[in-house]
């Protein structure tokens, strides 16, 4: 009898859920918050999902000078529209992504230990805005960026300004270049594809003209045989003039 019961109960409980996707029930929009038992077991995933993939990772020293330097010039190209900097104002992407990224020069990375903030800057996170920058960055790049973000809570803008120098982004040799490169391929075969039409219009422009000309060529061809025609009767009755 309770065994009857048991599987009644989650019947009802997965037609009740499906009654409420098709229906639309589940509000998508970032600017509805998730309720508080789905955060709590979104955040579970999140954390036993990330703890698992990177604990066989090895870290590597995070307190040279040149890994904070170079993780900072990468932050600031890659990170600071959405996780901020020191020193600098909200952003549109900081304000409307949900869940909202966290600022880390006001507070920790999160609770994620560094191997954990090593994967999830190589793989990204899903439903989160995060993207996975592995594909573009070595690990070295990356555990440079685990570097400066170990240091950056608590940093001054000059600090910061100082670390960043004149900038630069770097990225896993040839990967941006490729990138560019078949984009750059693929819009010349556009360009060549819009080429040809006109090129085969300008054939085709001279094959009229050609073929306009060949109809002038037959229209002069009888004018011609009738002034050889009208001279040859002028001859003939300039003739009959002389035998007159």
């Amino acid at each position: 009898m309770k065994t009857k019961k048991i599987i009644l109960s989650i019947g009802t409980l997965f037609l009740a859920g499906i009654l409420f996707i098709g229906l639309g029930g589940f509000n998508v929009s970032a600017q509805d918050n998730h309720w508080g038992i789905t955060n709590s077991l979104l955040s579970l995933v999140k954390e036993r999902s990330v703890s698992v993939r990177s604990g066989d990772l090895k870290v590597p020293p995070l307190n040279d000078q040149t890994m904070i330097a170079n993780g900072a010039k990468n932050y600031n190209a890659m990170c600071a529209q959405c996780h901020l900097a020191p020193g600098m104002s909200e952003t549109e992407l900081n304000l409307g992504l949900y869940p909202k990224p966290p600022v880390f020069y006001k507070s920790k990375f999160s609770n994620n230990s560094h191997k954990e903030q090593f994967w999830i800057i190589k793989n990204g996170l899903k439903m989160t805005g995060m993207p996975a920058w592995g594909d573009f960055h070595t690990d070295q790049q990356m555990w440079e960026m685990v570097s400066f973000l170990s240091q950056i809570k608590g940093m001054s803008k000059q600090h910061y300004d100082e670390l960043v120098g004149e900038g630069g982004h770097t990225h896993k040799e040839g990967a941006h270049e490729k990138q560019v490169m078949s984009s750059d391929s693929h819009n010349d075969s556009d360009e060549h594809h819009d080429i040809m039409p006109e090129k085969m219009m300008e054939k085709k422009i001279m094959t009229d003209d050609s073929h306009d000309n060949s109809d002038g060529h037959h229209d002069v061809k009888p004018k011609k045989i009738e002034v050889k025609k009208a001279n040859t009767k002028s001859s003939h009755d300039n003739s009959d003039g002389h035998h007159n």
